[in-house]
């Protein structure tokens, strides 16, 4: 059993896709074991992103994601970051295979409604960024 971080990101929760988002992790044998509604500060959201900083789009990403509130979740089950990763799609919803979330529900590359972590070194580094210890449940 392993541990990963998902965020509905901005424009999933203006959208009112939280319980869409969640209804199918759950359904694919992922657990929420914390989870919690917070806006990030555009500090914030650099801090969380800081791996893209060198990257193109790393400040329209930070603005982007510091626009509105995010739901952050952790889902735990077996092999959770690629379950997480391959009920996401890819992060160009074009790209994205039918019946992923990004495929049916995202507007655009950016507004593509959620993050997952994409490695264990990178859940090591997310979670925490958002859940202490025993925020966790098993």
């Amino acid at each position: 059993m392993e541990n990963t971080l998902s965020l509905i990101k901005p424009d999933g929760v203006r959208r009112n896709l939280i319980g869409e988002v969640i209804r199918r992790f759950e359904q694919n044998g992922l657990k929420v074991t914390a989870m919690e509604m917070l806006w990030l500060s555009k500090k914030e959201a650099e801090g969380f992103y800081i791996i893209h900083k060198d990257r193109p789009f790393y400040d329209s990403l930070t603005s982007f994601m510091s626009s509105g509130p995010i739901v952050a979740l952790v889902l735990r089950g077996e092999n959770a970051i690629s379950k997480t990763r391959e009920l996401m799609g890819a992060t160009n919803p074009a790209e994205a295979v039918k019946g992923t979330i990004r495929r049916d529900l995202a507007e655009s590359i950016e507004a593509n409604v959620v993050h997952g972590s994409d490695s264990k070194g990178s859940a090591i580094f997310e979670i925490p960024y958002f859940f202490s210890s025993i925020e966790i449940y098993a």
